[in-house]
């Protein structure tokens, strides 16, 4: 019987089958995706066959994603994650304070859902909490990404009407993202009053948020669509990529890249470059040219401790 996986915790997974039940599965013998080496073979958005054997429900097979989103932990381990497969759209929450969500994340995650094909749009969350300079840092940003082509909305969840977010919402599975703190739960409490999900503040003294989704689970709306809850990030490694792809992950990079004098531009140090010259007129936000060259960088210093 087909499903798909709706909570994942530890070596435990909750699905949905074709029937509209909901049952708690093992995993049926071992699992591994090709090509990714993830501490989770099976997460939530996973399209799946399961069985019944006496009592217990099996995951036999996982059928072949539509695309996923991959990131490095940060940690010592670099091991690789899936956050969640079979994604429609990814919905990033940012927060210019309480916590700071900075340009590097911000990037990172747009060049991962790029890399795998997930459509991003950006949510500026607790605007009511900006003062002067804060509101004209957030304009900037603004400026930057609607010019790059990305959707993004500018809010206050607990008091604003969300009406145009469940528009584009609707007929999709959207998997919400962000740090701890930025409001994802709360705003999947506004959307779905009824699911009660737990909220904390974030914290005073180190302005960060407090992790209350430990796992992610997808949930069915009544205005029909369904998001995925994600725990918060605090880091966002990038998994490997190839160096003369990265700047491909950067639309405005990517229309820019036939103008090069050189067809295997990397954007750094080449002369005739259109990228560096687009940074120069201002054409390109020094941001994003600033956070592509740390992003090379790990890239480069990745290839290099691997092939000596």
């Amino acid at each position: 019987m087909n499903a798909v996986v709706i909570k994942t915790t530890g070596k435990r997974y909750t699905v949905k089958t074709e029937n509209g039940d909901v049952v708690h599965c093992l995993l049926k013998g071992k699992f591994r995706i090709a090509g990714i080496k993830s501490t989770n073979p099976i997460v939530v958005g996973d399209k799946v066959e399961v069985v019944q054997e006496s009592e217990l429900w099996m995951i036999v097979r996982l059928h072949d994603r539509k695309n996923h989103i991959l990131r490095k932990s940060v940690n010592l381990s670099k091991q690789t994650h899936i956050i969640a497969a079979n994604i429609d759209q990814a919905i990033l929450m940012i927060t210019l304070d309480s916590p700071i969500t900075t340009t590097g994340f911000i990037d990172r995650f747009l060049v991962a859902a790029n890399a795998y094909g997930v459509k991003v749009v950006l949510i500026f969350n607790k605007v009511d909490l900006l003062n002067d300079e804060l509101k004209a840092a957030q304009n900037n940003l603004l400026n930057i990404y609607e010019g790059i082509g990305y959707t993004c909305f500018v809010t206050s969840v607990i008091n604003d009407d969300l009406s145009e977010i469940k528009d584009l919402m609707k007929g999709k599975i959207n998997m919400i993202s962000g740090h701890s703190g930025v409001g994802k739960s709360t705003l999947v409490n506004y959307l779905q009053p009824n699911l009660h999900i737990d909220t904390k503040e974030v914290s005073n003294t180190h302005k960060q948020g407090q992790h209350t989704t430990t796992f992610s689970e997808l949930h069915d709306l009544d205005f029909g669509a369904s998001i995925i809850d994600t725990p918060g990030i605090r880091g966002f490694g990038l998994v490997e990529l190839e160096v003369a792809e990265l700047g491909n992950y950067f639309p405005e990079f990517f229309k820019l890249k036939s103008a090069c004098k050189y067809h295997n531009c990397i954007h750094k140090n080449e002369p005739q470059c259109a990228i560096k010259s687009a940074l120069a007129e201002g054409k390109v936000a020094e941001s994003r040219y600033k956070n592509y060259l740390n992003m090379l960088e790990e890239e480069q210093e990745h290839f290099r401790t691997n092939n000596y």
